[in-house]
């Protein structure tokens, strides 16, 4: 079985060495093995399981609660209903976080139009003629 060096791993998941090893120190990678003079040894299913710390880190999960699941995996089948609850949880709050993303980009992309329409008349101050007309009865 091919084990990966934590700075080999670190380059794969673009990660620093620095991360990984504050994940190790606040318990996310238990299972990682080391060698008698404590290197660590990652197998490929460590880094899917980083992987999966870091989709929860981008999420917004806090580091307490990510821990919380690791342990639930290594209880076992006894905590499939916590770990699925869980990940139905996190997609309800990413499904939020990208509503109000493509709210924001709503925003962002009406100003983009706004301001190249503006660069391209060489004034802001169509906009602002745009508006005084919309604002009349009847002038459009």
């Amino acid at each position: 079985m091919k084990t990966y060096s934590i700075g080999e791993v670190a380059k794969e998941l673009n990660l620093t060495v620095y991360t990984i090893r504050y994940y190790d120190k606040e318990g996310l990678i238990p299972f990682v093995e080391r060698t008698e003079s404590g290197i660590r040894l990652f197998k490929e299913s460590d880094i899917a399981a980083l992987n999966v710390i870091e989709c929860l880190k981008a999420s917004g999960m806090p580091i307490k609660e990510i821990k919380n699941f690791i342990d639930w995996c290594a209880e076992g089948d006894a905590t499939l209903q916590q770990r699925y609850d869980m990940f139905m949880e996190r997609k309800a709050t990413v499904e939020a976080q990208m509503a109000e993303l493509r709210k924001t980009m709503e925003v962002i992309e009406h100003k983009c139009l706004y301001y190249q329409t503006a660069l391209e008349a060489g004034t802001e101050d169509i906009h602002k003629q745009e508006n005084i007309a919309a604002s009349i009865p009847g002038s459009r």
